[in-house]
Formats: C-alpha cells, structure tokens, sequence
C-alpha cells in the first residue's frame, strides 16, 4: 500500500495537493512537519503528524522534523484567538533536544540509509537573516491579497476580532513559507505536511518555492482530531497529555486512551497504532460483538502506551488499573512506583502522619478513627474490621488490636487504607 492509500484507509488524509501522489510514487521523496518548541515535551496532539512522519518513512521516503525555533518567537495565528509567549534561545535549544528524544521512538535518525530521519531548527537559518534581506528576497514575491485570502488571517481580522492580528503574526505565514524553500533548496524536500488548519501556510511555502526558484513543491495535511462529541482531542481536566512521564505518568497516559468511547476508539486505533487493516477490522467486529469487553480501547492502550513509554511502563499501568478495581495484591501494590502509585489513587482523601510516631506503633483503630479521621468513630471501625470491611495496603484485617509501623509503609512513606470495595485512603508519614 503507497503511503497516501496507507493515510486514506487510517481516516489520515483531509486536502492533497494535485501531483502529490505521483511525486511520491516517482521518487524517494523528503517531506517536514512543523513542530512548535514552546514545551519541553510533545503532548498527544502532536502525535497525529507524528505518525505521519512515521508512515512516511515505512513507506521508503525522508521524513524531516522541524523545529520551529524562529517560528516559535512569533506565534502562529491559525486557530489561535491571540499570540503566544515568545522564548529565548536557551530555552527553546532545551526543549528541542527533549523533543528529539521523545521523536526518536518513533522515527530512525540512525539509519545509514537514503531516507534517515533528519531535525532541523528554523532558527539556525532565521537567526541570521536580517528584516531588510527578508523584506527584499522574501517579502515581495506575496502579494498582500495572497495573504490576506488565506483563512487563519480573515478570521483574525474579521469582524467577530476583538484583538485584531499584529504585523509579527500577519508575516508569519511568509516566515513557515520560507522554511519549506530552504528546505527545498538544501535538503530537496519535496513536500510539507500538518493539520488542516495548517493548509494556508504550507501552500503560501509551495507559491514562494515556485516564484523564487520557479520549483515545484506539494502540500497534504490531517484531520484536525477531535472526540466524538465535538470536543477537543487531547485535553482532560488536568490540562494536555504529555508524552514526557514527568508531565503526565504512563498510568494516567494509559486511561486516557482506556477511557475512551467506542466511536473515538475506532478511529483513534487507526491514526495512532501500526496495526494493520486486517488486525484492526478484526478487532472492530470482535468489540461489536461484545462491546462491554473494550477490546478496542485495550488494545489501543497497549499499544500507543507501550509505543511511547516501553512495555514494562504499560505492564505496570495494567496492574494499577487492576489494584483500584478490587483485583490487585499487595505484593502489586508494593512493586509501583511513586509516580504510579500517586497517580492511581490521585484525589483520593489523603491524612498526614508523623514518621516518628509511627515509628514506635499505633494501634489501628487509634491510627484511623484518632490520628486520621478515615473512620468517623472507633466503634463504626470496630464493626468494619469484624464484617472484613478493612484492609491496609491491599491485606485485610482482621485484628482489632493490630499494631502499625513504619514496616508497612509503600516506598518509605505511604500506607493505603480501604473501606469496602470502593473507598480508599491515603496515609503519607512524613
């Protein structure tokens, strides 16, 4: 399958330059995407080019990350209701070589072959170009009717505007332009790619490849993604989710894609896994047989985790899923990380105690209806214990008289009460 039918059959593909198809059937082709620098980690909105990139070069071809370190000083208005924060040089040379990483899982920049992934930074070739140079090579082959046609600039100067756009937004699109003619000229890059929303900006770059140079260059984008009910991809109430563990751990990484819907996952384990056709339509029939089973949203869980963390990550995420649902084991429960571990039971009512005293014992009934209050009274504790209502990091007590210590802390510092199935509590001794 070439590499447009491969984006076709994934839901992948939304406008294609006339050409396209046969420029990448003819030749080894190297095409970009655009990746904005302002974070120090990609977030899962990001993915969608990335795997672009990552079909691209399965397919035999180049694919070439950029950077967007010039661009990343102005701010791009495309969907954007106003400009962004601008970043000095340190900080955006941080966060492109956290990007990289995190690219690297997905793309060979090792490869000895013709078509290695390559990074680049339109900073190194912005940064020396000066305002008149760029006003007299660039400036004057768009006319301001070309630029002001392009969609991202009407419905930042129309009406519904209440901030208008600045000069620095309005040249943005000449500035994205030029980066595909330097990396037409110096790298052949035949082609550039993004969201929908980006398809202004990357055909401004095809114009300016054919008025400077008179070459020919083509553009395609994706889908802009979003959730069956017309909300925005990528978000939960925490804000992004980010690829770097740091920002967002692998668990919570993991039941983001384990908590969506039918409909979202259907299309979402097209766009964001390797698998193939044959894989994917038997999963789809197998999950319209027994929906309440979520093969679906399992499988793409394991997959997209394991892709961007490791399998160790998304095993261990699998076991913390099965801890707060009743059918984890203390020795499960001791094996997490802290990260995990928080993240599993994140809002749940936490207690603090103090580390020395719990270091010479508490009773158990003193530790949660005196010195915490996860139990209202003694005698409600008392009658929870007898029913087999209580157990203390996942091991049910039986004992009244049970002494605690600082031998039944998780990682030195936490003891996970629970009432019932369902009600946890956390004890941090500090």
């Amino acid at each position: 399958m070439s590499f447009v039918q491969e984006l076709k059959w994934r839901g992948m593909l939304h406008d294609i330059m006339p050409g396209t198809e046969e420029q990448l059937e003819k030749e080894l082709t190297a095409a970009y995407v655009g990746i904005d620098p302002t974070a120090d980690s990609l977030h899962i909105g990001h993915l969608v080019s990335v795997m672009m990139l990552k079909h691209l070069q399965i397919a035999g071809h180049q694919p070439i990350a950029l950077v967007g370190g010039a661009t990343g000083m102005i701010g791009d208005p495309s969907g954007k209701s106003q400009e962004r924060n601008l970043l000095d040089e340190p900080t955006l040379r941080h966060n492109q070589e956290c990007i990289k990483a995190q690219l690297a899982k997905f793309l060979d920049f090792e490869s000895k072959e013709e078509n290695v992934a390559l990074l680049v930074n339109n900073y190194d070739w912005m940064k020396e170009f000066s305002f008149l140079d760029f006003i007299r090579d660039v400036g004057k082959r768009i006319t301001v009717n070309y630029m002001m046609a392009k969609d991202s600039v009407k419905k930042r100067l129309g009406e519904e505007s209440k901030s208008g756009m600045s000069f620095t937004e309005f040249t943005y699109q000449l500035v994205q332009g030029y980066d595909f003619y330097h990396l037409y000229k110096n790298n052949n890059c035949r082609l550039q790619m993004g969201g929908s929303d980006q398809w202004g900006n990357i055909t401004t770059g095809t114009e300016l490849i054919r008025r400077m140079d008179g070459g020919e260059a083509f553009a395609l984008t994706c889908p802009l993604i979003t959730k069956a009910d017309g909300t925005k991809f990528g978000k939960t109430e925490s804000g992004n989710v980010w690829l770097d563990p740091e920002r967002t751990s692998p668990y919570a990484f993991f039941q983001f894609w384990l908590n969506t819907s039918d409909e979202d996952a259907e299309r979402y384990i097209k766009i964001f896994t390797l698998l193939s056709k044959e894989e994917i339509d038997t999963l789809v029939a197998e999950h319209k047989e027994a929906p309440h089973a979520r093969a679906l949203q399992k499988k793409l869980a394991e997959e997209v985790t394991t892709m961007v963390h490791s399998r160790e990550e998304y095993d261990m995420a699998v076991e913390a899923s099965q801890i707060l649902f009743g059918k984890g084991t203390a020795e499960q429960l001791r094996k997490l990380n802290e990260s995990t571990f928080l993240a599993v039971f994140e809002g749940v009512p936490q207690f603090n105690i103090s580390k020395n005293e719990l270091a010479a014992g508490i009773n158990v009934i003193d530790l949660l209806a005196e010195k915490t209050e996860v139990f209202p009274s003694k005698g409600e504790l008392r009658r929870t214990i007898k029913g087999n209502g209580l157990s203390i990091n996942k091991e049910k007590i039986s004992d009244p008289d049970l002494v605690v210590n600082n031998d039944f802390l998780i990682g030195g510092k936490y003891i996970l009460a629970q009432k019932g199935k369902k009600n946890y509590f956390l004890i941090i001794a500090e």
